[in-house]
């Protein structure tokens, strides 16, 4: 009895070849947990579909994946004198985002990320002067700009690359090739068209990998079932149930990622109104699990243990079996299944 996640495969790798069709270039995302199927299953669609580079979080995670895809590795972390040393192959490329990053890092291959509106890290237009001597001591692949994914002042993604490309042209830096993320197809084309002699190459994870929701389904299969009447005490804490029903034992648990929730950006009135509910149903000890059974998501009896969920039933709804699976929506970016199911 496990977690499963279910897979379409023919309908995920179609969703896949559209996306590589709208991005010539593209370097697939292989990172954290790997979207939720692991890096192993990643690097082998990767090279499937014949990408030439594939783009990883750290130097931990390039470290791991190298034995798995033969193609360059792009290591999206920027290097930090001082890091802790990781053993790896010339074949892969790390991101830097300073000067001195890059006079660290004599003969190595590198991409500098330059700052853009995410300020979260980059070289400075006041870095260029510099950057132009320090890259004679390494092997250039190219500049990347990751670029935030919404737009709430009105300003335009290509117009941001448009004037990055720009300041480097002007310090008279080699613009071969731009890595770029969170571009629309039509935005990349329009700077390709502006730019015939710049290579542009998306770096994608989620659009790839998690773009079409039908594809993919997580099950928790049920382990036990118990029934319980109003005033049962159950459970660590031993809590009383609230009305007639059953206690349903399903796979899937904290280890798992259940119960893990990453904070949300809310926007208008009603998503925040719907944030201050939950928080208000969870203090007194009423909180939503991500399982569905006869088509509602149910309560949680309990705080999820490690590897199960205790949920709560009422007598109004049909009984679970023992073996059943129950559908449960989990971010896959945070969960860890116990077995994958191709169909």
């Amino acid at each position: 009895m496990a977690l499963s996640l279910y897979v379409d495969t023919a309908r995920w790798r179609a969703h896949q070849k559209t996306v590589i069709d709208q991005f010539p270039g593209l370097i697939p995302v292989c990172k954290g947990n790997g979207y939720g199927y692991g890096h192993e299953r990643l690097a082998d669609e990767a090279a499937r579909f014949g990408a030439d580079m594939l783009a990883v979080g750290t130097t931990y995670e390039a470290a791991r994946i190298k034995d798995w895809f033969s193609g360059d590795l792009l290591v999206l972390t920027p290097f930090r004198r001082g890091e802790e040393p990781v053993p790896l192959p010339d074949r892969v490329i790390r991101s830097v985002s300073s000067v001195d990053g890059v006079h660290a890092l004599v003969g190595a291959r590198v991409v500098i990320e330059c700052m853009s509106s995410m300020k979260r890290h980059g070289v400075h237009e006041d870095d260029l002067g510099r950057l132009h001597a320090a890259i004679e001591d390494v092997r250039l692949e190219g500049f990347a700009l990751h670029l935030p994914l919404d737009r709430t002042d009105g300003t335009d993604a290509v117009e941001e690359v448009i004037a990055w490309m720009d300041r480097l042209r002007a310090a008279r830096l080699p613009l071969h090739t731009m890595f770029v993320s969170h571009l629309r197809a039509d935005e990349q084309a329009r700077l390709q068209q502006q730019f015939p002699q710049t290579r542009f190459r998306a770096r994608i994870g989620t659009r790839l990998w998690l773009g079409d929701h039908e594809a993919t389904e997580y099950r928790g299969a049920v382990l036990d079932v118990t029934k319980v009447a109003k005033g049962d005490r159950f459970g660590y804490r031993q809590q009383k149930a609230a009305s007639d029903g059953w206690l349903v034992v399903v796979a899937g648990g904290t280890s798992h990622g259940v119960g893990l929730e990453a904070p949300k950006a809310m926007h208008g009135v009603m998503p925040r109104a719907k944030g201050v509910a939950r928080a208000g149903l969870a203090t007194v000890n009423r909180n939503l699990s991500p399982f569905v059974w006869a088509g509602k998501q149910r309560w949680f009896a309990e705080p999820p243990h490690m590897q199960v969920s205790i949920l709560f039933v009422p007598a109004d709804a049909q009984e679970p079996q023992v073996g059943d699976e129950l559908v449960a929506h989990l971010r896959h970016t945070t969960t860890q299944y116990d077995r994958i199911v191709e169909r």
